[in-house]
């Protein structure tokens, strides 16, 4: 073959972070030596990947062609070299979660993952559900697991398991007794909000897409713990999945309000690139994620360690 892993790597770490200086820092390089190998893998089929956009480096039309096949076949020698070095791993696996995932479950897959393959290399990158969406079609991460819906015609998503979202106060607050709000008494409140993008937004928005007026977003804070704390201190209500909130509940330091008016059922899924190889790492990975959820309905079911 005409060209090597190496420039391959070079290429797709490139046209990930649109800079060369930023891929020759992931990729444990001098700038020059990843510069001189994405110009060599040029040169040699007399062919340009990526155009110069200001400071920024984006693929053009047949760079676009390449990327996942690129990536695919990284991939690929990847689980070579791993079958090489005696099986020790079965590779590395870059997982992007979702908040309400990434703290209440992500950890604690991935530490079952790494008991099964002691060998293995997994990175989390925890973030909203616009910023994983994004990162995924860019092929910055390997696997998504994420709150909602993705309409993204470079992914697939497959469902996970079904969760749902709790409107939720202080004990002091005075909707704390009545335990129950209808739509008016929430258009009163002040609202402490995830930020525009997650999931969790998505799923408030849209079930109060058909009632008249806004609710009134006195703060938006992108960590469910935050919102937790700011309810807990009298300044609003607020509301994030049920599973974030469970121990809170128990320990009485918030109070579930009851919306009967409101749909705040979602589903977390799965998502990966349409153009993906799906390597051994992935197969298993999402197999132990089913394996948590077999025989659960609602994400509030898993049986997770208490928090004190």
């Amino acid at each position: 073959m005409r060209y090597t892993l190496r420039q391959l790597e070079v290429f797709v770490a490139i046209a990930q972070h649109e800079s060369v200086s930023r891929a020759a820092q992931r990729l444990a390089m001098s700038q020059s030596a990843t510069s001189t190998a994405l110009a060599e893998l040029e040169r040699q089929f007399d062919c340009q990947l990526l155009d110069r956009i200001g400071k920024r480096l984006k693929l053009n039309a047949l760079g676009f062609q390449l990327l996942p096949k690129a990536v695919a076949l990284l991939d690929r020698g990847e689980e070579i070299e791993e079958l090489l070095k005696g099986q020790r791993g079965i590779g590395s696996l870059d997982v992007g979660a979702t908040l309400t995932i990434g703290n209440y479950l992500a950890t604690l897959l991935i530490s079952d993952f790494m008991r099964h393959h002691p060998g293995s290399r997994v990175r989390l990158h925890v973030r909203n559900t616009a910023s994983i969406v994004e990162r995924i079609a860019h092929h910055e991460l390997d696997l998504g697991l994420i709150e909602g819906d993705c309409q993204h015609e470079d992914i697939v998503m497959q469902p996970w398991v079904e969760d749902e979202l709790t409107v939720f106060c202080s004990p002091r607050h005075p909707l704390a007794s009545a335990g129950e709000a209808d739509l008016e008494a929430l258009m009163r409140e002040d609202w402490i909000m995830r930020e525009e993008g997650s999931g969790t937004r998505r799923t408030l928005d849209q079930a109060m897409r058909h009632r008249r007026g806004r609710l009134n977003v006195l703060l938006e804070l992108e960590h469910t713990e935050a919102i937790k704390r700011a309810v807990e201190s009298g300044l609003g209500i607020g509301c994030v999945s049920h599973l974030a909130l469970r121990d809170a509940f128990r320990r009485g330091s918030l109070v579930p309000i009851a919306t009967p008016a409101l749909d705040l059922t979602r589903q977390f899924a799965f998502i990966w690139h349409r153009h993906k190889y799906l390597t051994t790492a992935m197969r298993e990975f999402l197999r132990l994620c089913r394996e948590m959820t077999a025989g659960v309905q609602r994400s509030d079911d898993i049986d997770l360690p208490a928090v004190p």
